[in-house]
């Protein structure tokens, strides 16, 4: 049996674990104002990760209607700031 540090052992839990989809909507949700602006992240009520889908809530529909514009940049800006492609969809709600 190999010995692993304990840095290891964490990101391979993660990797296979179902908390992964969770632990990665809190990462976005703590870079969302920078990824994009404050006025977005002001109105953006609920971020969640499910599978390779990123659901974003807003109760604004002009909000809804410019992250709809954006899916594709949203996608691209939050892989590199997870720095692996982890979202491949964008569900605005």
């Amino acid at each position: 049996m190999g010995e692993y540090s304990l840095g290891d052992a964490l990101k391979y839990f993660l990797k296979n674990s179902k908390l992964k989809g969770y632990m990665q909507a809190m990462q976005i949700e703590d870079v969302w104002e920078d990824i994009m602006g404050k006025t977005i992240a002001k109105y953006t009520e609920k971020i969640q990760i499910q599978g390779k889908t990123l659901y974003i809530s807003t109760s604004m529909a002009p909000l809804k209607q410019e992250l709809l514009y954006q899916k594709e940049n949203i996608i691209k800006r939050v892989n590199e700031k997870l720095g692996e492609d982890v979202i491949m969809d964008v569900v605005i709600r």
